[in-house]
């Protein structure tokens, strides 16, 4: 299986349990491999057969804004589904690392695997 990949994605979100994480924003950073047939758009040179990244990357930061939560795993599962749902990606491997969460640590984090890896 091909892999498109997002690697080091940085976005500021609302994120947290404690009160005081509700009422700021704060660096997420999102690493996304997309499993994907790459040479369906590569035969005629086709953005519209290939998943655009730039998008994705766009709807990764409008989908983490839009519903916040208080933990990193529930945002990785409803982020993990809500991409294979818009674009119909058979498996993905979404990690997403909260770098200011644990003082003594580069990055603390969750990673999933979801879907059929061919």
């Amino acid at each position: 299986m091909d892999k498109v990949f997002i690697q080091g994605l940085s976005i500021q979100t609302t994120i947290g349990f404690f009160a005081w994480e509700k009422e700021i924003k704060q660096t997420l950073v999102i690493d996304l491999e997309m499993g994907w047939d790459t040479s369906i758009a590569a035969k005629n040179d086709e953005l519209a057969k290939t998943l655009d990244y730039a998008d994705i990357s766009q709807q990764i930061d409008t989908f983490a804004n839009d519903n916040p939560v208080d933990l990193l795993e529930t945002l990785a599962e409803r982020m993990a589904a809500f991409l294979m749902t818009t674009y119909a990606i058979p498996w993905l491997k979404l990690r997403i690392n909260k770098p200011t969460a644990v003082h003594n640590a580069v990055s603390v984090g969750v990673e999933i695997e979801r879907g059929v890896k061919a």
